[in-house]
C-alpha cells in the first residue's frame, strides 16, 4: 500500500517503523528536516518537509496515488484539515486521524464525508487508559487483548510456581484444569520462544500466552498464575491527559490518589475530578511523600508522567517500598524492553498501544482485528472466513490442511452470532466454516502477508 504519514513524532515514527517492515510504500511528512533525515537513515521510507495541511505538500508526498493517510501531527486541527484535503482534493480512499479531543468521536457527524472526512480516529491517551483498565480487571495478566468484539481474550501471564499447570506439560491442560477450556498459543522463556506442543512443560517464570472464551479467562489465569485479589487501592503518578482520563475511569471502582508536580495542574485536576479523588502536589519519586501516603499498601502504582526516567525511578521506588504491582509508561522502546519483567511489573509503550488499531485498517483481506505482542515482534490476527470451498483458502478445510508459515498456528475459532456465539479450540481435524472468525498467532511479523492472503476471496481457488 502507498501510505502517507503526517507527523514524525513518537506515534508517527512507531507507525512508520511497523508499516515499513511489511513492504508498504511509506512517505512521512514533517516540518523538521533533521527528524526526517534520521528516519530516512534508519528506515526504508521517503521524507517530505513541510506542513501536511497544505495541498502542495501533500501533492509532493504523492497524495494523488496514495491509498491511505495517517495524520498523527501534534495538533488535532492539523490532522482534521489534512484529512479533509486528502479526501476532497486527492480522493485518498482511507483517512485516519489522531485526535486527542473527546469532541470528535469516531463516526460523529463532524467526521463524516461531508465534514472533515475522517474514516477512523485514534487517540493514544484513550488507548493507554483502555489498556490499563484491562490490566486492572485482570491483575494477574501482563497483557490483555480482545477478539470478536470481546468474546475471546488473549492474555499474557507469568507462570507462578505452585499453580495447577506449572511444572506440567501442556497436554495435561484439559485433564488437570477442565474448566479452563483454553489454548496455550505461545510460550517464552528468558525472552526466547519455546515450541508449543503437548509435550512442552510450563516452568515458573515462563511468559505464557493463553487464549480462551471471555467467560473462562479467570479459570485460565488461575491455572498458570493463581488469582490475585481485586485492585482496590491505586496511586497515579502524573496528572497529565492519561492520568486524568484514568482517574475519571477508575472513580467508583478503586480508591484513587494522584501525585502531580505542577501546582496549577493540581488545581485544575481538583476541579475536574470528584471530591473523593485525592490530588497531591509533589514529586512522585519523593520517598518521604510515598511513605506518608502508605505506598506499601497499594494494590497498583501507576507511573504515568511524560518523563520516562521519572516513571522508571518512581515505579522502582514504589515497588521497593512494598506496592503489590507497579506499571510505568515508557515512550522509548529500548527502555520499555529493558524494564519489562524487571522490578517494574509492566512497561507500557503509548505508541505500541495504538499500533494494533492502525494495523487492522491497513491489513488486506477480511481482517477484523490485529494486535501486536511482545513490543511488536509477534502478532495475533483475526479474520473472517468468507466464500466457499472453491473461492476460499479457509472455508471447508481442516486446520491441518491450511498452508501456514512455519511457526504460525491457528489459535481459536469464533463461530456464530450473538448469544449463539461459541469460542472453539480447534484440533487438527476441525473444519473451518463460512463466517467463522479465525484467530492466528504469528511469532514473526514477516508472516503477516502470507496469512492475510488466506482471508482473500478469489473467483476460484484450486
Amino acid at each position: 500500500m502507498r501510505i502517507i504519514i503526517l507527523g514524525a513524532g513518537r506515534v508517527g515514527e512507531s507507525v512508520a517503523a511497523s508499516l515499513v517492515s511489511e513492504q508498504n510504500d511509506i512517505t512521512v511528512i514533517d516540518p523538521t528536516a533533521d527528524r526526517l533525515r534520521d528516519l530516512e537513515d534508519r528506515l526504508d521510507l521517503r521524507g517530505v518537509q513541510g506542513n501536511g495541511a497544505e495541498p502542495s505538500v501533500l501533492r509532493r508526498a504523492g497524495a494523488s496515488d496514495a491509498d491511505m493517510l495517517i495524520a498523527c501531527a501534534a495538533l488535532d486541527e492539523t490532522n482534521l484539515v489534512a484529512c479533509k484535503i486528502a479526501h476532497d482534493m486527492f480522493s485518498i480512499p482511507t483517512t485516519i486521524a489522531r485526535l486527542r479531543s473527546p469532541e470528535f468521536p469516531e463516526g460523529g457527524e463532524l467526521l463524516c464525508k461531508t465534514g472533515f472526512s475522517v474514516d477512523h480516529v485514534i487517540c493514544p491517551e484513550e488507548s493507554v487508559v483502555r489498556y490499563i483498565q484491562q490490566l486492572i480487571d485482570y491483575p494477574e495478566a501482563l497483557q490483555v487483548l480482545e477478539f470478536s468484539q470481546g468474546r475471546a481474550h488473549l492474555v499474557a501471564v507469568r507462570a507462578v510456581a505452585g499453580s495447577p499447570l506449572v511444572d506440567h506439560v501442556i497436554g495435561e491442560t484439559s485433564e488437570r484444569f477442565p474448566a479452563a477450556q483454553m489454548r496455550v498459543v505461545a510460550l517464552y522463556r528468558n525472552d526466547t520462544e519455546v515450541p508449543v506442543d503437548a509435550r512442552t512443560r510450563v516452568l515458573p517464570g515462563d511468559e505464557v500466552f493463553v487464549l480462551a472464551d471471555k467467560e473462562k479467562i479467570r479459570f485460565a489465569l488461575a491455572a498458570i498464575h493463581s488469582l490475585e485479589k481485586p485492585v482496590r487501592r491505586v496511586m497515579i503518578a502524573g496528572g497529565g491527559k492519561v492520568g486524568l482520563r484514568l482517574a475519571k475511569r477508575l472513580h467508583g471502582q478503586c480508591e484513587v490518589k494522584i501525585i502531580e508536580r505542577d501546582r496549577a495542574r493540581c488545581e485544575q485536576l481538583a476541579t475536574e475530578l470528584p471530591s473523593d479523588v485525592l490530588v497531591l502536589q509533589g514529586d512522585c519519586a519523593d520517598e518521604d511523600l510515598l511513605t506518608e501516603e502508605n505506598v506499601g499498601g497499594l494494590d497498583l502504582f501507576l507511573a504515568l508522567t511524560s518523563d520516562d526516567e521519572d516513571n522508571i525511578l518512581s515505579a522502582m521506588l514504589a515497588k521497593r517500598m512494598g506496592a503489590t504491582r507497579v506499571l510505568a509508561l515508557i515512550n522509548r522502546r529500548a527502555y520499555a524492553d529493558l524494564m519489562q519483567g524487571s522490578t517494574i511489573d509492566i512497561a507500557v509503550s503509548p505508541a505500541q498501544t495504538v499500533i494494533g488499531e492502525l494495523l487492522a485498517h491497513v491489513r488486506r483481506g477480511d481482517v477484523a482485528a490485529v494486535h501486536s505482542l511482545r513490543r511488536g515482534d509477534a502478532e495475533a490476527l483475526e479474520g473472517v472466513a468468507r466464500g466457499d470451498a472453491r473461492t476460499s483458502k479457509l472455508v471447508g478445510r481442516r486446520v491441518d490442511e491450511l498452508k501456514l508459515p512455519e511457526g504460525a498456528r491457528c489459535a481459536a475459532l469464533v463461530r456464530g452470532d450473538g448469544r449463539a456465539c461459541e469460542v472453539l479450540m480447534p484440533h487438527h481435524d476441525t473444519v473451518i466454516a463460512e463466517n467463522d472468525h479465525v484467530i492466528f498467532f504469528l511469532p514473526h511479523k514477516r508472516m503477516v502477508r502470507d496469512v492475510e492472503r488466506l482471508f482473500q476471496v478469489g473467483a476460484t481457488f484450486f
